[in-house]
């Protein structure tokens, strides 16, 4: 073989090489666009499902995680009460609920109702409006005069971007629920829950309103949830209570689980309204 011959094979060989090289590099690159892409949805998905799941109910079906799947009740490493004025020890959450019957929405359509809500740190108390609510509010007072809320923990407080304190879980957030569950209404168009608002918690299943509602404690902004939460009332005493149990924060400083400073609905006395 000539010299020539040599110095072309050797140009070959050395063009092979730079060319497997080259696409070595190109599938790397494409595989690096692949990833950052796949992790720029992961993030969205998660955001979404993050927000989403906030203000869940906690219905057997709940996704876990991030949404509010079984928070649970305040535990003993939580905030005594001695150290919130006004709280007295919460007393001993049931261990099961009694199964209820929906009842006919006929019961609460065009009718206001008080509710006054004693827990062991005070008095709270509710307007509810059977006239833009009234399932809701049907399915809230039947459960309140039966005594489905007593001694019931309220199991959640959030205290970043989303401000609410969830409570109406006799058995503190499993989600077991009274056997019934039915649907939306009266949900903001604009997504905005102003301070003193009370709405039902719920699954990522818009059907899924039972026995689980929050009161929102300061304005808070759900614009991004689809379908929003049926507004049933509003709190018209008794706020500054809600605002003292947030103010202790959540357990473990998340901003969002078991209130450090317990508090339970004792009994809920319902009465109507006469014009």
């Amino acid at each position: 073989m000539t010299r020539e011959q040599e110095r072309a094979r050797a140009r070959r060989r050395a063009e092979k090489l730079d060319a497997k090289i080259a696409a070595r590099e190109r599938e790397a690159a494409r595989n690096r666009q692949v990833a950052w892409v796949v992790a720029a949805v992961l993030v969205v998905v998660a955001a979404f499902v993050l927000l989403a799941g906030k203000l869940s109910g906690d219905q057997p079906s709940t996704p876990a995680a991030g949404s509010t799947a079984a928070t649970s009740a305040p535990s003993a490493s939580a905030t005594t009460n001695a150290s919130v004025p006004g709280c007295t020890p919460p007393p001993k959450a049931p261990t099961s609920v009694k199964k209820e019957t929906l009842p006919d929405k006929k019961t609460a359509a065009g009718k206001t109702f008080t509710a006054l809500v004693t827990t062991n740190c005070g008095d709270i108390t509710f307007q509810l409006e059977g006239a833009k609510a009234p399932q809701t509010v049907a399915s809230f007072v039947s459960l309140a005069k039966d005594g489905y809320f007593a001694d019931s923990p309220c199991h959640r407080v959030t205290t970043s971007g989303i401000y609410v304190l969830q409570c109406g879980d006799p058995l503190g957030g499993t989600g077991t629920g009274p056997g019934y569950t039915f649907g939306l209404e009266n949900t903001p168009k604009d997504g905005k829950y102003p301070k003193g608002t009370l709405a039902m918690a719920r699954t990522n299943d818009p059907n899924s309103n039972a026995d689980q509602f929050f009161i929102v404690y300061k304005d808070t902004d759900l614009s991004s949830v689809p379908a929003g939460y049926s507004v049933f009332g509003t709190v018209t005493s008794g706020m500054d209570i809600v605002e003292k149990i947030a103010a202790a924060g959540a357990a473990g400083g998340t901003g969002d689980g078991a209130p450090n400073a317990p508090i339970s609905i004792l009994k809920v006395a319902v009465t109507e309204k006469k014009a």
